[in-house]
């Protein structure tokens, strides 16, 4: 009896030997998070940067996840948005604008800070040397100290009579930008006056105020809140039949004489995504140059100069990319 149960013990242990290892649960691989602070709504750079994101064969949902947080204009809630995507433990924050970038840095000197697009990232302290920024911040950005005179150029070229220039700023914008633009008038024979678009002053208030006083030409200064009001500022401009130059092309596009500034097909929150996708892979920001914009574009509204009075010279509708009629 005992051999036949010391055999049936020998039979068991085998059969244990022989069958297949029970499989251990692994768990799941974590999906990198990426916070996205918009100063805007949604609509504006979110859409480039998911287009990037895709081209470089990120899955949202599946091989990365974006934690979406704006400001929708309100740009005083940004570091209240900021910290909450620190709360949420994300690996990289995408934003823009001093407003938005210095929130994130307010927020975290750890967690990696790409910066959709900016000016002046140097001149407003966050990075102190754009071919190795060292902190935790790179990204897109420009000089706006170099495009200001470029701007009070092609508007006088566009209306040759422009004697009074109002510049037109806000709390953001930086000094080099408009002491640029006001050497460049002073070269050219204009006058110049400051104005600025803050707290409790509307577009509105600031373009009156600039016709007023005798202007009769505009150049707004590079900023995330002259930005979102561009749009605005078009139409008052002509309303008031002020030639009038901002940066960024939907100033063009929303009825304003002029727009001359980084190429945006090239100079976008597409690119931005190349920053989020080599930091995901273990890039340090630190070690990531700042890129700089290598092409510019300028745009013409030929319906805006007609409304005005004004007939464009060829020479600068030679120069020009592009050209509403």
């Amino acid at each position: 009896m005992r051999s036949r149960v010391a055999r049936l013990a020998v039979v068991a242990g085998l059969l244990l030997l022989a069958a297949p290892p029970v499989a251990t649960a692994q768990p799941a691989a974590r999906i990198p998070r990426v916070g996205v602070l918009l100063n805007s709504p949604p609509t504006e750079n979110l859409p480039d940067l998911r287009v990037g994101l895709r081209e470089l064969g990120h899955v949202e949902g599946e091989t990365i996840l974006l934690e979406v947080l704006s400001a929708e204009g309100k740009l005083d809630r940004l570091p209240g948005l900021a910290a909450e995507l620190v709360r949420r433990k994300v690996d990289v924050i995408v934003a823009s604008g001093p407003q938005g970038i210095g929130a994130a840095r307010a927020a975290t000197r750890t967690i990696p800070i790409v910066m959709g697009r900016m000016d002046d990232v140097d001149a407003h302290g966050f990075v102190t040397n754009l071919a190795r920024p060292e902190g935790n911040i790179t990204g897109l950005s420009f000089q706006t100290g170099e495009l200001a005179g470029k701007l009070a150029e092609l508007l006088k070229e566009a209306a040759p009579r422009l004697s009074r220039l109002a510049v037109i700023s806000d709390e953001t914008g930086t000094r080099n930008q408009v002491r640029t633009v006001q050497q460049a008038a002073r070269a050219l024979g204009l006058e110049t006056r400051l104005l600025e678009l803050k707290r409790g002053r509307t577009p509105d208030d600031v373009v009156s105020a600039a016709r007023s006083g005798g202007a009769d030409g505009l150049v707004l200064m590079a900023s995330p809140g002259i930005t979102l009001v561009r749009g605005r500022l078009a139409q008052l401009a002509l309303e008031h039949r002020l030639p009038a130059i901002y940066y960024h092309s939907g100033f063009a596009q929303a009825g304003g004489l002029l727009a001359y500034g980084p190429r945006v097909a090239e100079f976008n929150w597409r690119r931005a995504a190349i920053f989020v996708d080599k930091i995901l892979k273990g890039a340090k920001p630190g070690d990531l140059p700042v890129e700089q914009p290598t092409q510019f574009e300028l745009v013409v509204n030929l319906k805006t100069a007609r409304a005005l009075g004004l007939t464009i010279p060829p020479s600068l509708l030679l120069q020009a990319d592009r050209v509403i009629e």
